[in-house]
């Protein structure tokens, strides 16, 4: 293995099936040689306009290989055979796409840019002007969605029909059989629990849908009853503590699915399953659902399993009554939050029948968020 420069080592490795590039740390990172035709990025494989495959894998010969590969500076050079086929590869983006590495996370591992949090968190509220006006501001909003799970907003217009206003800020409203928006006051005959002076128990929203919506936003025009203060709970962070306690605990509510149902008027019955922790393949932690309001008869866990599911249950529920998990806070007229309906669970305590609660809420999902969140980072460095 020769030198290029001072930066990092170039080898062809198993056969020219591979190229191995080792860094100043003595660090190496292998890629093979399909892996690195697939992700060529010349004109003759990525559409210049849109980056998007204009080959596909079984037009590539099945002996492909790599016959020379050296860095000059921060490119990396290969030649492939037998196309005979010359490709420039950009290696900072190369040493940010690694999949080299040893598997030591384990079941229920996180994203780098989630951050598990509990009643100690530093809430902070975003001014709605500011949202609108300044992009670095809005880059830092949505930043906190994605690391924590939620994030709130202040001083936004009282007036009906609002909360569209701020979905129109990264993304697109997710219409239910609620309509594009609810309302969140006090009804008679209530066909949602959410629609009563009670007190909810921290939940995630619509478990019975699938997919579930992935945001939820609440918003504030009326806030003159006594209680009904709305508090979040990080299910990741619960997810996390139950593994910490019981391993077995944390593998029998992810191997498992739960039932959910919904069945709110005459033209409507919505059913899900899936497992109140899920898990990739990979054995990331991707989402949460919990709702017991909304829990139908579990029928997917094995009798000998069901007694030690219903622990682990019990203790979920416990963990999202913790006060030592709650984050809480009381709305103002123009003031909202934001949930990840696939990690945060949020509830609201009881509040008094004299005086006046009335939020608007509506649904939207993550990856118009994300994406806007991206080209943001792209623009603003």
């Amino acid at each position: 293995m020769a030198t290029i420069d001072n930066t990092v080592t170039v080898d062809i490795a198993n056969g020219g099936k591979a190229v191995a590039i080792k860094n100043r740390e003595n660090q190496t990172t292998r890629f093979h040689s399909f892996w690195l035709r697939d992700n060529s990025p010349d004109a003759d494989t990525r559409d210049a306009s849109n980056g998007q495959r204009l080959i596909t894998l079984g037009s590539l010969p099945d002996n492909l290989t790599v016959s020379a590969a050296y860095a000059d500076g921060t490119t990396l050079h290969v030649q492939f055979q037998p196309e005979d086929k010359h490709v420039e590869f950009d290696l900072n983006w190369l040493l940010q796409h690694p999949y080299d590495k040893t598997d030591e996370t384990g079941r229920g591992w996180l994203s780098s840019t989630a951050t598990t949090w509990d009643s100690s968190l530093d809430v902070t509220s975003a001014q709605y002007n500011q949202l609108c006006e300044d992009p670095q501001t809005l880059r830092d909003w949505l930043s906190d969605i994605e690391q924590y799970g939620f994030a709130k907003l202040s001083n936004a217009p009282v007036e009906d029909g609002a909360l569209f206003n701020v979905i129109d800020l990264f993304g697109y409203i997710r219409e239910t059989n609620y309509g594009r928006h609810f309302e969140v006051r006090t009804e008679v005959n209530p066909s949602n629990l959410a629609y009563t002076g009670l007190g909810l128990q921290a939940h995630t929203d619509n478990p019975y849908r699938d997919p579930v919506p992935t945001l939820q936003l609440l918003y504030c025009l009326e806030s003159s009853a006594a209680g009904g203060e709305n508090m979040v709970v990080d299910g990741f962070r619960a997810a996390q503590i139950i593994r910490e306690e019981n391993a077995a605990w944390f593998d029998v509510l992810s191997q498992y699915c739960a039932r959910f149902e919904y069945a709110g008027s005459n033209d409507v019955a919505l059913h899900a399953k899936r497992p109140m922790i899920e898990l990739a393949p990979d054995g990331e932690l991707i989402g949460v659902r919990f709702n017991n309001r909304s829990a139908a008869p579990f029928t997917d866990v094995p009798f000998e399993k069901m007694e030690l599911y219903y622990e682990a249950y019990r203790r979920f529920s416990q963990l999202a009554d913790d006060p030592a998990l709650q984050v809480s806070f009381k709305l103002k007229p123009g003031d909202a939050f934001i949930v990840d309906n696939t990690r945060v669970l949020h509830a609201r305590k009881a509040y008094s029948g004299t005086g006046t609660r009335w939020l608007q809420g509506c649904y939207a999902d993550k990856d118009s968020l994300l994406s806007k969140l991206r080209t943001l980072n792209n623009k603003l460095g």
